[in-house]
């Protein structure tokens, strides 16, 4: 039986799906699941096969009879259903047509928390299909934390590419919605466009990747036996032996922790160089570093005697036109997105010296998206041979995890994704690859919290789609 109806307004759109709601916890009451699926969408049918869904709702009813439901929000024709059996606590979303179909179902651990952001957020968001149900509310799920401020998603799918937008970039100011040029910090995401660059210094013969990084580096340093062992690939795939972070970041002078890297310069990334050991031996052990990645930052403009700037520029950005893919914003070109922390108190965006290349990077979900298609190119030019070696397997990190040159890489239900995350002090990113599908996610925040959990969420959605 229905309990707590009492928040659902008598709207035709409501009622239709809390009928349907009542068909569905009787069929899993009654251990039916193949009767839950003939109440599916042709859509629905086409994204899911009837056995995983069954699985799944034959998982349902193993916990027991349901005891208790409740439903607690409505957004977008969406219905979240709070349900207990047993001890256990589960909750379903739910999008029903007109036809008394379900089109949108989706299972969560857990029961949908309620004491949550209460007003509508503001969107930009056009759904035809299934998969774009599911990633706005996704979207919807993260944006119900008031701490949130907005969110940015880019979807291309079978090559078919849709944008949702959320929000304010601006707290409090209902006229900055984001569009698909608004800035984000996207943090580590840099990491992936430095590797970039490591390898476009690959295929132009400048370098191997197994050559020692102590030749390019002054005397000082080049004699520590740690980094005369050190090659350009452990330092582009996290087994370099050096720590996430230097010892001596917080010890700088004009240090800010809400701006840990704006001080931070090459004689004070040197200093710690000089003496720096390591329990692990390069090329044995995965530890993330940033240090690792702004070491390699340093060492290529050393090379090239030039910037990461100016490198991200003519290599990169120039050449796949992402000319709002920048280190420094620009407020009379640029539209950027401002950042708030976990508690929603807005902060600096951060500033980069000799780290520059672990993380500073600024872009869009346009921009970002067209870096994504150029990963699905059969290479023809010297950079897109570059981003298809980033690609490549250089180290196994179990149980699942295979690193190419910042890439993570995991086969997941015989598909390979790639990924990468981003975060600073008030902004969170993701992108992620299905090259043999032709489909890829950009997620861009202006909130200190994490869009891992729902970007990961939506891959595989994508992934399992047929």
């Amino acid at each position: 039986m229905l309990i707590g109806t009492t928040l659902f307004a008598q709207s035709p759109v409501e009622r239709r799906n809390r009928t349907v709601f009542n068909r569905i916890e009787y069929f899993i009451n009654t251990q039916q699941p193949d009767s839950v699926y003939t109440l599916a969408s042709p859509s629905f049918k086409e994204q899911l096969k009837e056995n995983e869904f069954t699985n799944l709702i034959s998982n349902l009813a193993s916990l027991g009879k349901i005891t208790d439901a409740q439903v607690v929000t409505f957004s977008n024709n969406i219905a979240g259903y709070n349900l207990t059996a047993g001890n256990t606590k589960y909750s379903i979303q739910l999008g029903v047509d007109s036809n008394f179909n379900f089109y949108y179902f989706l299972v969560k651990q857990g029961h949908i928390q309620t004491a949550q952001r209460t007003e509508e957020v503001q969107s930009s968001v056009t759904k035809q299909n299934p998969l774009d149900y599911f990633v706005d509310s996704i979207a919807q799920a993260y944006l119900s934390n008031p701490n949130t401020k907005s969110l940015s998603i880019g979807v291309i799918n079978k090559n078919t590419v849709n944008t949702f937008f959320y929000g304010h970039t601006v707290a409090g100011n209902e006229n900055s919605l984001p569009d698909g040029n608004t800035l984000y910090e996207i943090g580590s995401l840099s990491k992936i466009f430095t590797s970039t660059l490591l390898a476009d210094l690959i295929e132009k013969g400048t370098l191997n990747l197994d050559d020692s990084i102590a030749k390019y580096l002054p005397d000082s340093v080049a004699q520590n036996p740690l980094i005369q062992k050190i090659t350009f690939k452990q330092l582009a795939n996290h087994t370099s032996g050096l720590p996430r972070l230097p010892s001596n970041l917080d010890k700088v002078a004009k240090f800010n922790p809400k701006n840990p890297y704006a001080t931070y310069s090459r004689k004070d990334l040197f200093q710690f160089l000089k003496d720096v050991k390591s329990d692990n031996e390069p090329g044995e052990q995965y530890e993330y570093s940033n240090l690792g990645y702004g070491l390699l930052g340093e060492l290529i403009s050393i090379i090239t005697k030039k910037s990461y700037a100016q490198n991200i520029k003519e290599i990169i950005t120039d050449s796949l036109r992402m000319s709002n893919t920048v280190e420094k914003i620009s407020p009379k070109i640029h539209k950027a997105a401002k950042v708030y922390n976990q508690d929603g108190e807005e902060v600096p965006t951060w500033d980069f010296q000799a780290l520059s290349a672990a993380g500073s990077l600024k872009s869009t979900v346009h921009d970002l998206l067209r870096f994504a298609q150029y990963q699905f190119k059969l290479p023809e030019s010297n950079l897109e041979n570059a981003m298809m070696l980033t690609r490549q397997f250089t180290f196994y990190l179990p149980p699942q995890t295979d690193i190419g040159l910042a890439w993570h890489m995991n086969m997941v239900d015989d598909v390979i994704q790639y990924t990468h995350e981003g975060g600073t002090g008030g902004s969170s990113s993701f992108i992620g690859l299905v090259p043999d599908k032709k489909s890829a996610i950009v997620v861009l925040s202006n909130a200190g919290i994490s869009v891992g959990e729902i970007s990961a969420k939506i891959l595989k959605q994508i992934a399992n789609s047929k």
